[in-house]
């Protein structure tokens, strides 16, 4: 029997909020409910945005909220390597091209889920004249779908919908989509639970799994959560910071917004208490089948 693996991936550009705790304690609780691992993943990429000393703030405000991950931190800066040999067994195996195209050259194409569509330009070869900048995945005509834990069944025609896309963008950093799916498979994860707002990848990352010949784990998508005004919470938009000395009662915020309807009681407990309660009586069916859900502050909290 092949043990359950589930693994959560913050960047280290902030603190983490409580639109990242609430993806943390749903991967966390769903994972541990089946006896399986957790791994913690430090997606530290994307250079120009790492904030110094993030990764350990990170670190720490997990194992304060009682989420304590297993083995070592994967970080993604130190899997460059791997990387870079995944880009040249791809193209080696025609799947992937290099793309001489601009951002503006890239988004002439029609309108696409995400944005325009790539028109195909460096496709067959690069245009006379032009260089290389950065790498993309060919994509194949036909519906792939996946049968979401929480948001049911969820397709997308990869050719009409996103086209092919960026594996290594053009400052030289390998793409979200491509890292993750290699770093996925490293750790041996079979299930990913994450915020909705990644749903969208989801059918991207089952394609360079079969490109790749790497076993797909099954996608679980949690409702994000917004603030009173319908907004996204996050480092962008002055989300409410996490309050340590409030540790117990927004763990159980975060279970009733989860639809796991924790007894009140809890917030006058440990906060061990609070995650064992949580991993025992954790129910994926009762997760709300939506991708947003509101957030209200406590008085006090604006």
């Amino acid at each position: 029997m092949v043990r359950n693996v589930g693994r959560y991936a913050p960047s280290p550009t902030g603190p983490l909020h409580f639109g990242s705790l609430i993806a943390a304690v749903a991967s966390f609780c769903h994972t541990r409910s089946q006896g399986g691992l957790w791994h913690l993943r430090i997606d530290d990429l994307d250079t120009p945005r790492v904030v110094p000393g993030a990764d350990r703030a990170i670190r720490e405000t997990l194992a304060g909220f009682g989420l304590r991950h297993d083995g070592p931190v994967l970080y993604q800066s130190d899997r460059r390597a791997a990387y870079a040999d995944a880009v040249k067994r791809l193209r080696g195996a025609s799947y992937a091209f290099d793309c001489g195209c601009t951002r503006r050259e890239a988004q002439s194409g029609s309108a696409g889920l995400e944005g325009p569509i790539y028109p195909g330009t460096c496709r067959e070869g690069l245009p006379a004249g032009r260089s290389a900048r950065s790498v993309r995945l060919r994509v194949a005509a036909g519906v792939i779908e996946i049968c979401d834990r929480f948001q049911g069944r969820y397709a997308q025609d990869l050719a009409t919908d996103i086209g092919d896309f960026v594996i290594r963008r053009a400052d030289g950093i390998t793409a979200y989509q491509l890292a993750t799916v290699l770093d996925d498979a490293e750790q041996g994860v079979t299930e990913v639970i994450r915020g909705a707002d990644l749903l969208s990848s989801s059918p991207r990352q089952v394609w360079l799994h079969r490109c790749l010949g790497l076993p797909v784990p099954v996608y679980g998508h949690v409702p994000v959560i917004v603030d009173a005004a319908g907004e996204k919470l996050g480092k962008s938009t002055g989300a409410l910071a996490l309050d340590p000395t409030q540790r117990q009662a927004q763990l159980v915020e975060c279970l009733s917004l989860l639809g796991q309807a924790p007894p009140a009681s809890l917030i006058a407990r440990s906060v061990g208490s609070v995650i064992d309660w949580a991993v025992d009586n954790w129910a994926p069916d009762h997760v709300p089948r939506r991708t947003r859900c509101r957030r209200r502050p406590p008085p006090g909290q604006l």
